[in-house]
């Protein structure tokens, strides 16, 4: 399949405040052994999404924590667009010095399987810490007549159903959606737009069909009332949304889409910095006033690890995205 970038006009702040309105972490962390003179200077957290998104409000949680842990601001620099490459370019050539990350999830390595940069992100990237996972949940808009994805086949033969979501082309959103149209035989069209929150808003405003989210970020909208969610595409339901069934259940067994947002340096990073984040953003994320706080949006701590340990994940992941790929044989351009 050939998909053409085009541009969208977005208007979406303020779409979701909550997703901005990060707990105080009340628990007072042990003393975090951090490098000499470091930081001494504001840090840069790079995310592939527009504000608003769940990448966007996963990394201001982040910046909360290094804030608090490492006594030093963290600025947010959101930098949409391209399905995340410009992010995880601006990450890769950056001074290896700890002060310029990247907050992304798992579309980092759909971007190396597809060959979408120009380098090996697996090489071109330090892992430091993961930080959050959770489930993406397909958003149904006000146009959409389908309350199940059984009709969503039906309606769409139609017409074709357009939907967007993620960090763009090429992303998870995108490439999952591909699977599920192979499984199904559902007409669908993706519409490019720079990340989750503009297309949550382009949906509510009947400008494409559908939005895939984040359920951090596709939460607030169901709440809101002005979109339905259609399913969730983990394997199991979600406490924070417990009348959503999921994908597998409604027929298409072993779907499954979730996605775990991690935070990366470029490579060469010195050791001592990472291992000092790492601390400082696992410690915080496994609090229980953050637990409870992801929970709420249908989203939990991602598992403990070490940089090591996260690196032999990744390359796990890698490889089963890889496969995924090849087998979808999704063309991008």
């Amino acid at each position: 399949m050939r998909v053409n970038i085009t541009t969208w006009a977005s208007w979406f702040y303020c779409l979701m405040p909550a997703l901005f309105a990060c707990p105080v972490i009340a628990d007072a962390q042990d003393k975090i052994d951090k490098p000499p003179g470091y930081p001494n200077r504001p840090i840069r957290i790079i995310v592939a999404v527009a504000a608003g998104a769940g990448g966007d409000a996963n990394a201001r949680m982040v910046g909360q924590l290094l804030a608090e842990g490492l006594g030093q601001n963290a600025v947010i620099d959101n930098r949409a667009g391209g399905g995340g490459v410009i992010a995880t370019e601006l990450v890769a050539r950056a001074a290896p010095d700890g002060y310029t990350l990247l907050s992304q999830g798992e579309t980092v390595l759909l971007q190396g399987a597809t060959q979408r940069v120009p380098f090996d992100v697996r090489k071109a990237l330090d892992p430091i810490v993961a930080t959050s996972s959770q489930p993406y949940i397909l958003l149904a808009g006000p146009t959409l007549p389908a309350k199940s994805m059984k009709d969503l086949v039906a309606f769409s033969a139609a017409q074709p159903v357009t939907y967007s979501g993620g960090a763009g082309v090429g992303g998870t959103i995108h490439l999952g959606m591909e699977w599920w149209t192979q499984l199904s035989g559902a007409k669908v069209m993706f519409v490019p737009y720079k990340g989750s929150a503009p297309a949550i808003v382009g949906a509510m405003g009947g400008e494409i069909h559908l939005a895939g989210a984040s359920a951090m970020a596709a939460s607030g909208a169901i709440r809101s009332g002005k979109l339905r969610g259609l399913a969730t595409m983990g394997l199991t339901r979600i406490a924070a949304l417990p009348e959503l069934p999921t994908v597998a259940e409604q027929g298409y067994p072993g779907f499954k889409m979730t996605n775990r947002y991690t935070v990366f340096a470029p490579a060469g990073t010195p050791r001592a910095i990472i291992a000092a984040i790492n601390r400082v953003v696992s410690d915080g994320m496994h609090t229980p006033q953050m637990a409870q706080r992801l929970a709420a949006d249908g989203s939990q701590p991602a598992e403990r690890m070490t940089p090591d340990e996260l690196r032999v994940s990744i390359a796990h992941e890698y490889a089963l995205i890889e496969q995924q790929v090849k087998r979808l044989n999704v063309k991008l351009q």
